[in-house]
């Protein structure tokens, strides 16, 4: 994209989603989650991935929707799939037998080493906040050759411990995710509203390898509630270009006046 014009201005939330978008390549199989992870998935595919492979958990295969859906039982997601097979398949088929190359999660809580909780904050016996579940994601990160997270940062959200580890990471690093027999490759990029950490060699240890047009190594750190490993060379990210900001706004957009739209039950 070094022709690509970028006279736009953007929100932290699109510069994600764009820098997001940007790690996936063609005809790569992509097990998606909902939310941010479905916007920067369907954006590749709208602009240089088309032939992207886009799974749902809700058994979707080569989804292409138009609007993007509300959650993984949207019937905008099986209308507009090349098949839809049951749930079990998409687990033993796809995702255990190593066909999918990037799983794509979110989390309410993510550790130095990549490590996930989504679902309680506090003590499991009595959580302050008990969260939405695990979901697929404990599997889609033990499973998928590489995985993608994305996730806001704030001390609340990036955390020296979890207080539950519900999805694997890097385990406790230093190569403990390999001894555990965890088939896939662990989280490769993990996409804040700053920039984009990645492991270190060695430690496995996530550190920051990319920035924001605007962010600062110093803000990055302040984001964070551990202190933050920042790698020897540390890039600048292209800001959005007009025609990624164009289609992701046409794209949301689409999913605003269609999801106003009154649903009409049969009689």
């Amino acid at each position: 994209m070094s022709s690509a014009t970028h006279d736009v201005s953007w929100t932290r939330d699109e510069m994600m989603t764009v820098a997001a978008a940007r790690l996936l390549w063609d005809r790569c199989v992509c097990f998606v989650g909902i939310g941010l992870p479905s916007a920067a998935c369907n954006l590749a595919r709208l602009t240089h991935a088309p032939d992207i492979v886009l799974i749902y958990e809700s058994g979707t295969i080569g989804t292409r929707p138009d609007v993007l859906p509300l959650s993984i039982g949207d019937g905008e997601l099986a209308e507009t799939a090349s098949c839809v097979v049951p749930l079990p398949e998409v687990f033993s088929y796809y995702l255990q037998a190593g066909r999918v190359d990037v799983g794509f999660l979110g989390a309410a809580q993510i550790d130095r080493h990549g490590n996930l909780n989504s679902t309680v904050i506090g003590p499991y016996a009595a959580p302050s906040t008990r969260l939405p579940g695990a979901g697929g994601a404990p599997e889609i990160a033990a499973h998928a050759r590489q995985t993608f997270v994305m996730l806001k940062a704030t001390p609340r959200s990036f955390v020296p411990r979890l207080d539950f580890r519900t999805s694997a990471g890097f385990l406790d690093g230093h190569g403990s995710r390999a001894h555990s027999g965890a088939r896939g490759g662990g989280p490769r990029a993990v996409i804040t509203d700053f920039g984009i950490l990645t492991p270190a060699a060695g430690s496995e240890e996530l550190e920051l390898s990319a920035l924001f047009e605007g962010a600062t190594t110093d803000s990055a750190r302040a984001a964070v509630g551990w202190p933050l490993l920042v790698a020897p060379t540390v890039t600048t990210l292209a800001p959005p270009s007009n025609t990624e900001l164009a289609t992701l706004r046409a794209l949301q957009s689409r999913t605003r006046e269609a999801h106003r739209q009154p649903v009409h039950l049969p009689a």
